[in-house]
C-alpha cells in the first residue's frame, strides 16, 4: 500500500511574480514560500521563470538526505548487533526491538530509493567505526575489544536471527 503524501495547496501560477519582478520570494527568506513559487513555476512551464542554481542545490540536498537517513538505519544498527555479541550478559528486549527497527528502515529507504545499492558497501566501512566507538561507550568498554573492521555480512546484518530466548532478565 503506497503511504500518502501531504501536498501542500497549490499556488496560482499567476500569483507567481515573473523572474524579473522583485516581488518573488528570494531562497534565503523563506523556504516553503520560494518551494511553492517554483512548483508552480514548473508546472505551469515557465522554466525561463526558475531559480535553477537553488533548485539543484535542493535537489542535491534531497539524495544526501536519503543517504544519511540509510547510514544512520545502518550505524543504530550495526551498534546494536555489536553490543549483543559482545556482552550476552546483558541483553535487552530493547535491543531486539531497535534491531528490528532499523532494519525494516533500511529496507524501506532502499527500496525507495535503490540508487544507493552501489554506495552500501563503502557507507557500512565508513560508518562501523562509529558504530564501533558508539558500543563501546554503551558498554564501557574500549573500542579496541571490538572488531577492527566490520564482523558483519550483508546477510548477518538484514537476516540474522535475533530472538527472545538469549535474553537476560
Amino acid at each position: 500500500m503506497e503511504e500518502p503524501v501531504a501536498r501542500p495547496a497549490e499556488t496560482d501560477v499567476m500569483d507567481v511574480p515573473t523572474a524579473s519582478s522583485s516581488a518573488r520570494t528570494r531562497y534565503g527568506d523563506d523556504l516553503y514560500t520560494w518551494v511553492q513559487e517554483q512548483v508552480a513555476l514548473l508546472r505551469a512551464g515557465r522554466v525561463d521563470a526558475l531559480d535553477l542554481d537553488n533548485i539543484a542545490e535542493e535537489l542535491s540536498d534531497v539524495g544526501s538526505a536519503q543517504y544519511s537517513q540509510l547510514e544512520s538505519a545502518l550505524r543504530v544498527l550495526i551498534m546494536h548487533m555489536l553490543k549483543w555479541d559482545q556482552q550476552p550478559e546483558k541483553r535487552t528486549p530493547s535491543w531486539i526491538y531497535s534491531i528490528r527497527e532499523q532494519r525494516l528502515r533500511y529496507a524501506k529507504i532502499l527500496r525507495k530509493n535503490p540508487g544507493l545499492k552501489p554506495h552500501l558497501d563503502t557507507m557500512r566501512d565508513d560508518i562501523y567505526p562509529i558504530s564501533r566507538n558508539w558500543a563501546a561507550d554503551e558498554c564501557h568498554l574500549l573500542p579496541s575489544e571490538f572488531p577492527p573492521e566490520c564482523p558483519y555480512t550483508w546477510d548477518d546484518l538484514l537476516e540474522r536471527p535475533f530472538d527472545f530466548d538469549s535474553v537476560k532478565t
